[in-house]
């Protein structure tokens, strides 16, 4: 099965681009995900506005992914969150509450998917959260969960 990927997929590929899978792989689980969509001549087009997005986001090598880590880990990074009396939150903080809010604290555009916690945060106070920026960087960011 020919197939575009619209996001990365580790040992398959990177976004925009064209590959072969196996039947089964593609139709359970890379299409279902949203992970690729079907390869047909119409759909080349589209391979060249995933790529120029992919170029425009991208981190241009190891040396560059070390800049933004600096960049990042210097951050006063604070989450706004809503806290009960006891001090736990609703809920817990997502990645895209911390992508959010490294931009609010003047730090770079990063993607979701590239942010991890050790464990999940439902407390206000200290954490660190780990930001892959390159295959061999990344960013220990440790941010302040705050009430709201």
């Amino acid at each position: 099965m020919k197939l575009i990927l619209t996001s990365t997929v580790e040992k398959i590929g990177i976004a925009g681009d064209v590959v072969e899978v196996k039947d089964g792989y593609g139709r359970n689980f890379l299409l279902p995900q949203g992970k690729a969509i079907r390869w047909t001549r119409g759909t080349e087009k589209q391979i060249e506005g995933i790529k120029r997005s992919r170029d425009a986001r991208e981190i241009r090598g190891a040396d560059h992914a070390a800049e933004i880590r600096t960049q990042i880990e210097g951050l006063q990074i604070k989450v706004p969150a809503r806290v009960s009396d006891s001090g736990h939150l609703f809920g817990s903080v997502t990645t895209s509450d911390l992508v959010v809010a490294v931009k609010k604290a003047g730090g770079p555009s990063i993607d979701k998917r590239s942010v991890s916690f050790a464990k999940p945060v439902k407390s206000v106070g200290q954490h660190t959260a780990a930001i892959k920026l390159h295959n061999a960087v990344t960013a220990h960011v440790p941010f302040e969960v705050v009430a709201s």
